[in-house]
């Protein structure tokens, strides 16, 4: 990357899927006929031409395609929009481009070598499980033999950076089912895995019928998740973030964005950005996004000081976690105000510092929403303390 240029990641989300999962909440829309995603390829073109010049000191490192399922949105349709982005944007040699697929629609041998060609190098596979029983309760449309064949299609159309998503403390899943999962996953061989606890949504099918769900307790949950950070270790997938797993040099890089604080800049429907000091999102709405209208949901400036609390909730979710030099330059004050609770968690074991890091360990992660809280509790006190100073006219820096 040349040194005049600052990184950026594209998100394109592709709102079409083929049925509903009964666990999704995110925008998605089963059924849309292809003149509608004809429709909606004609939108994104535009939106992506719009933004581009803002864009002009920057280039592009990652672009990710997700949704959504990105794969039916046809191998034609994606192949103009990565041209759009080469054409309009300074797209990186080395970009990470990654596209979601489920393993239904992503065993077409043809397709997944042009897709490759077209400079597609990284696929996202929603598998959640690998037990038909569990597949069929998600709402899921494929079966484990299917999650099989889509790997191998995948590896014969050369593509060689495939992660795997999967999903634990599902209904009625005992540890021995996840564990097999995951021993059945691990021998697809893929370079990445993120794996996520179940989270009954608002207005899903799920938090519908949440009383009559046989869901996993605390406890249970904790062990599948310590199940999953040991299993995967020992075959050779170093835990990067609290959900995410990879071999050496195949973490995701475009999701690093979002926890490093760095600038991604969303187009589509339902898309987020953090772009120019701007957090924004577009409204959850495609007859408006065809029409040309690019409503945002939110739109909200965050001054670089303003950062120190998304610093510490991000950074804390990851292996490589935050650091006394990082901390201070964001927030402007000691890392000493958040350090006691630091140093408490590691006699609990719950974080270490090592290399002049602080990150959390599984066990850690484990109870990360509690740690996160008292850490930027102390980062506010602080900042309160310095402002009422500031405003009485005793603020002394020293």
């Amino acid at each position: 990357m040349k040194k005049d240029l600052r990184p950026l990641g594209l998100y394109i989300h592709i709102p079409f899927c083929r049925c509903k999962c009964a666990y999704c909440d995110f925008y998605s829309l089963p059924g849309q006929d292809e003149s509608r995603m004809d429709a909606y390829l004609d939108a994104l073109t535009q939106h992506l031409r719009e933004v581009a010049p803002r864009a002009a000191a920057y280039e592009v490192d990652t672009v990710y395609f997700g949704g959504g399922t990105p794969s039916i949105f046809g191998v034609e349709r994606l192949k103009k929009l990565l041209k759009t982005v080469r054409k309009s944007y300074r797209l990186s040699k080395h970009a990470e481009v990654t596209l979601e697929a489920n393993p239904e629609s992503a065993r077409d041998v043809k397709a997944l070598k042009s897709l490759r060609r077209a400079g597609f190098n990284r696929i996202s596979l929603g598998v959640q499980s690998m037990d038909d029983e569990m597949l069929r309760q998600l709402g899921r449309v494929h079966s484990a033999e299917d999650v099989r064949a889509a790997v191998q299609a995948i590896r014969k159309a050369g593509i060689q950076n495939l992660s795997l998503d999967l999903m634990y403390a599902l209904p009625g899943q005992t540890i021995e089912h996840w564990q097999q999962t995951l021993v059945d996953t691990i021998a697809l061989q893929p370079e990445h895995l993120s794996c996520y606890a179940l989270k009954i949504e608002e207005g899903t099918p799920f938090a519908a019928r949440q009383d009559s769900l046989d869901l996993a307790d605390d406890d249970t949950q904790a062990d599948m998740y310590l199940t999953a950070v040991k299993t995967l270790a020992q075959a050779g997938y170093a835990q990067y973030e609290i959900s995410n797993f990879s071999r050496e040099g195949f973490h995701s890089r475009h999701n690093a964005k979002y926890w490093q604080l760095q600038e991604y800049a969303g187009f589509g429907c339902g898309a987020h950005s953090d772009f120019g000091d701007v957090r924004y999102a577009y409204e959850r709405d495609l007859e408006s996004y065809l029409r040309g209208e690019l409503r945002l949901s939110e739109s909200n400036h965050i001054p670089a000081r303003e950062r120190t609390t998304e610093y510490l909730m991000l950074g804390l979710r990851t292996v490589r976690g935050i650091s006394k030099g990082e901390f201070e330059s964001i927030s402007r004050f000691p890392f000493s105000c958040i350090e006691p609770v630091l140093l408490r968690c590691r006699d609990a074991g719950y974080a270490v510092e090592e290399n002049g890091r602080w990150h959390l360990t599984p066990e850690g992660f484990l109870v990360s929403n509690a740690i996160i809280g008292e850490v930027t509790d102390a980062a506010l006190s602080e900042q309160r303390r310095r402002a009422d100073a500031i405003a009485r006219g005793s603020f002394c820096p020293v």
